[in-house]
């Protein structure tokens, strides 16, 4: 089950682990201190408890995509505590109120710990989320419906069951499985009811077909929801899936819109992000040089510009760290990089993987070509060769490009025409619900990726 929180979904099931974490963050100090035999000091407790909140985001550990074992869990919340006492010894240089003892943060920090691998290990073993998903019935059987049915990973049935489908009159069967055959006098309400049905997904191939308006409206009157089927798989699966896409549902559809608060808020988190960036990445910047100095030369060139495509098609010029050979492309032709790709130097390998190459993006967000989080740009030459091949691929630049987005959480690097589709559909739901609550939390889930190194070429 999910719901809806300034426009972004959120899992039921995540959101209850989360509170009962930030519970655990604020008490654990709190029953430290009791054994001490000391009046706890709140102000201090909850410095920790936001700095362990926002680590364990940043961790990925509330993504509901995140498909770490346990030990991979712990791993990850065990970094999410060391960077959480980084953040509170940080701040409680400027804010000395806030300065725990070292001895009293470690032990805020080990019991914390402790209490949140056993909320995990209960949640992982005995929690059972289909006391918080949706039963689903849809309507329809054909090749619309077959792309629900065909959904596979965890992730993406984490907030429903399908109790069924029904096959429209006249629509040939293609889902295999589940499909139901309603009495000679059974109407869709009273089979919702039998089911226990909390949710209609319509998902007919022809609605000029005798479409049942009145017995879906009825359903709806019942207390049943009633929802397309493009707009039930962008909620679960966080993506526009292209193949049952339609023109009309973008025109009619809530989002895709240029919000001029939106757009000054978003400038404004823009560049106080990149100038904070700046600031805390600046000994990398300069020890990043110095590598590819004692790699390729004192005469560099240390950086590369590359002709990118931005906001609403315009072309500017991105500027990164140089990670491949002066002569990567002797030919002038735009290649892909691959796995291994020869054209990699030593230096290059490293700060591709740990994302240090895009730093000096920074300066794109400065001058106003890329946001912090967006689509990724492209080149020219691929963005005119996926505009005749790949459907609604130009609507990715009616945003800004970012320096990390949507589809680098949810999908690796993409090399081929069929990673470009899977990408644009995380990129248009992006562009269709972006907020400032979204782009911080891709912001901070960033973190994850590169600290695993996750995706890089």
């Amino acid at each position: 089950m999910k719901f809806r929180l300034f426009r972004h979904y959120v899992h039921l099931p995540t959101a209850l682990l989360a509170i009962v974490e930030v519970l655990v963050l604020v008490s654990a100090p709190m029953i430290v201190e009791g054994l001490h035999g000391r009046a706890p000091e709140l102000h201090k407790i909850a410095a920790f408890a936001a700095a362990g909140v926002v680590t364990l985001l940043a961790m990925g550990l509330y993504s509901v995509r995140q498909r770490a074992r346990f030990t991979g869990v712990m791993l990850r919340t065990g970094l999410a505590h060391l960077l959480a006492m980084a953040i509170v010894v940080i701040v409680s240089f400027f804010v000395e109120q806030l300065r725990p003892g070292p001895r009293q943060l470690a032990e805020w920090a080990a019991l914390s710990f402790v209490l949140i691998a056993i909320v995990r290990l209960i949640s992982d073993r005995l929690l059972d989320e289909d006391a918080f998903k949706r039963v689903v019935l849809v309507y329809g059987a054909g090749q619309r419906a077959q792309s629900l049915s065909t959904l596979r990973r965890r992730s993406d049935q984490r907030g429903f069951r399908v109790a069924g489908y029904v096959a429209a009159p006249g629509e040939a069967v293609l889902v295999g499985h589940d499909v139901l055959a309603p009495g000679p006098d059974e109407r869709l309400p009273a089979l919702a009811e039998r089911l226990d049905v909390d949710e209609i997904v319509v998902a007919m191939d022809d609605r000029r077909r005798e479409f049942p308006v009145r017995e879906l409206l009825d359903c709806r009157l019942a207390g049943i929801e009633v929802i397309d089927l493009v707009s039930f798989l962008e909620r679960e699966t966080g993506r526009v899936r292209l193949d049952v896409l339609n023109p009309s549902w973008m025109i009619f559809g809530e989002g895709f819109r240029r919000d001029p608060v939106r757009q000054f808020t978003k400038r404004l988190f823009d560049v106080l992000a990149a100038l904070a960036l700046l600031l805390v990445t600046l000994p990398f910047i300069v020890l990043t040089m110095l590598a590819i100095a004692i790699e390729d030369g004192i005469r560099g060139p240390y950086f590369y510009r590359q002709r990118r495509v931005g906001l609403d098609g315009k072309v500017f010029n991105v500027m990164k760290f140089r990670s491949m050979t002066v002569d990567a492309e002797p030919d002038g032709r735009p290649r892909w990089a691959t796995s291994g790709d020869s054209r990699v130097t030593r230096v290059g390998r490293f700060i591709r993987k740990v994302r240090i190459d895009e730093l000096p993006q920074v300066f794109n967000v400065l001058r106003g070509d890329m946001s912090f989080v967006g689509p990724r740009p492209e080149r020219p030459e691929f963005v005119s060769q996926f505009g005749e091949t790949v459907p609604y691929y130009d609507e990715r630049h009616c945003a800004k490009p970012g320096i990390t987005g949507w589809a680098q959480l949810c999908y690796p690097y993409g090399a081929s025409e069929k990673d470009a589709m899977e990408k644009l559909q995380y990129d248009l739901y992006y562009v269709k619900n972006h907020t400032l609550l979204f782009d911080l939390m891709i912001l901070l889930q960033t973190v994850e990726v590169v600290v695993f190194g996750k995706g890089g070429r």
